[in-house]
């Protein structure tokens, strides 16, 4: 059963049953037609936020505010713990070694999911490194031109 609360205010119950008829096609990146009740129905994923488990949707050119609760999520709400509350990055560390290509941000400035923070090259492919989350810069740990071991500290949020 998923608990579903659409603009903070209606809430509805779906079964995993009701929500395997569903009958959704995906048209293309994060857009989808649906039919129902003989009904066409455009509608796009405008906004996801995997660990809150919040989407913002446009359906038929009105935006909703989405958050959905599995049976696992209810749980651990109802046990009075946040999901996803573990997985707050602090620190942006090397996936591989390399060389800082570009450094997109400066200590103390405010970015959001998924910004650009900085370029890493290894084996000759310039890798982006983005954002985890919203937060702010605490420390730059590294500077343009400068090689980085594996797992080595880039940046700190606050």
């Amino acid at each position: 059963m998923y608990k579903t609360k659409v603009n903070a205010s209606h809430n509805f119950d779906i079964s995993e049953e009701d929500a395997k008829q569903l009958d959704v096609v995906s048209t293309s990146k994060n857009t989808y037609h649906i039919l129902q009740n003989n009904q066409s129905i455009k509608a796009k994923v405008l906004r996801s936020d995997f660990n809150e488990k919040t989407y913002s949707v446009m359906v038929n050119n009105n935006t909703y505010e989405v958050s959905i609760q599995d049976t696992l999520d209810q749980q651990i709400a109802s046990l009075g713990f946040a999901l996803g509350a573990s997985k707050k990055i602090n620190d942006i560390k090397a996936p591989m070694p390399g060389l800082i290509l570009e450094i997109n941000v400066n200590e103390g400035q405010e970015v959001k999911e998924d910004d650009p923070l900085l370029i890493l090259e290894a084996m000759k492919m310039e890798n982006v490194l983005n954002s985890p989350r919203d937060g702010v810069i605490k420390s730059l740990k590294v500077k343009q031109g400068e090689a980085v071991d594996k797992n080595a500290l880039l940046i700190e949020f606050e």
